[in-house]
């Protein structure tokens, strides 16, 4: 009995980065992107959360885009 291919959208966001992955059950790692506010926040010496948690939700979506276009894939 043959397997079915699994595809699993990974989404993880720390404090000062975006990361999006897509992992296939066949072919481990098909894509990613990674977003980092390293810069953004440098001038504040440190990590701003309500800055950081901004910059995740303007980034989120964009990535995903991203990351489905480099593997060919839609949903």
């Amino acid at each position: 009995m043959a397997t079915k291919n699994f595809i699993t959208l990974g989404i993880e966001s720390s404090c000062d980065e975006t990361g999006i992955g897509l992992y296939s059950s066949d072919q481990g790692l098909i894509a990613h992107q990674l977003f980092s506010q390293v810069e953004m926040h440098a001038e504040y010496g440190g990590v701003v959360p309500e800055l950081a948690s901004r910059d995740h939700i303007q980034r989120t979506i964009p990535l995903i885009k991203a990351v489905l276009s480099e593997a060919k894939l839609q949903l």
